[in-house]
């Protein structure tokens, strides 16, 4: 993928249809389309879980090429009910509930196959959709590519914690949340932080929230990106601590592995990964893994990256839709 390829994010634009699609379980998922009508349909998947849809995604695509669907997974963003709710019921969200929803929203816009395109624990949502579905797949795009292992989990909030000693020594003081803080472990810290965030008190799961982005923000400290995780506020903190928590305290709701053992099913669908190789939260070897299983993947090892991305992330993101959207 050559260098010279179009490397600046497209202009703004805004959706021309948007609603919210019953889904079942009391649940509607908002979803919206842009760009070009006739274009050439593809879904944005938000990352997480439980971040919400990024209007800025959008100009990742060329509007005049293509049909830019995105949608709120449930419990986030515009979908009801909002899990910052203590009341929204998140036994119906479960992977194979999103994956559920996003077919379900394929059928309702009328959509034959589709190309899908999302990063972090998107990635892990489109791969889970896509060997469910690989018929209803064109081409897969995915940065900082995860699929949510349970290795991957203690990774994330016990491994890490050697670079960053004293942000994790307060994230476990923060799940004791005024006792003994767990033993040892990331998933007794997911597990911990999952039952703080389903206290009857406000205030107990506020403290949880925040607590949990602070940790979120010392991992991507060296990608000097500020405080992505801590600026979010109020129903936006609380929803998305308290779906991550949930899938992340049971393994994504995914036998372990089963993403990256079940890769030859994506056989016939061109894909690229674009993954940093400095990662400190999702470290390179899942994306490795993922392609030595899958043919038609091509990765792309991004060697100044972070988990955040940088320029370079972005535009090897562009020259992939732009060489998908001739397709």
């Amino acid at each position: 993928m050559p260098h010279n390829d179009r490397h600046r994010p497209f202009p703004e634009s805004d959706p021309y249809a948007e609603g919210l699609l019953d889904v079942g379980d009391g649940n509607h998922v908002y979803w919206s389309v842009a760009g070009n009508p006739d274009g050439k349909p593809a879904l944005v998947v938000h990352g997480g879980p439980g971040s919400g849809s990024s209007p800025g995604a959008r100009r990742l695509f060329d509007p005049e090429r293509y049909r830019i669907v995105q949608f709120d997974q449930r419990g986030c963003g515009r979908s009801t009910p909002h899990a910052s709710d203590p009341a929204a019921d998140l036994s119906v969200n479960t992977t194979a509930h999103l994956v559920a929803d996003m077919e379900r929203l394929r059928v309702h816009l009328g959509v034959d196959r589709w190309l899908l395109y999302g990063g972090s624990w998107g990635s892990t949502l489109i791969l889970a959709y896509a060997q469910a579905h690989p018929e209803r797949v064109s081409e897969i795009v995915l940065a900082s590519v995860t699929t949510t292992r349970r290795s991957e989990t203690a990774w994330l909030y016990e491994g890490v914690g050697r670079f960053f000693p004293e942000a994790h020594e307060r994230f476990r003081a923060g799940a004791g949340a005024g006792g003994a803080a767990p033993a040892a472990g990331g998933a007794e810290l997911v597990r911990a932080y999952a039952a703080l965030m389903n206290h009857p008190e406000l205030p107990v799961r506020e403290k949880a929230a925040a607590d949990w982005c602070a940790w979120e923000d010392a991992v991507l400290s060296m990608e000097g990106q500020g405080t992505p995780y801590t600026d979010r506020v109020d129903a936006a903190r609380l929803g998305f601590v308290r779906i991550c928590s949930h899938y992340f305290a049971r393994g994504a709701f995914l036998e372990e592995g089963v993403l990256i053992g079940n890769a030859h099913r994506l056989a016939g669908i061109p894909g690229v990964l674009v993954h940093g190789r400095l990662d400190m939260g999702g470290p390179l070897t899942t994306a490795w893994e993922l392609t030595r299983g899958w043919p038609d993947a091509e990765l792309y090892v991004v060697e100044q990256a972070g988990h955040l991305g940088d320029g370079e992330t972005r535009a090897r993101v562009l020259a992939a839709l732009e060489r998908f959207a001739k397709g």
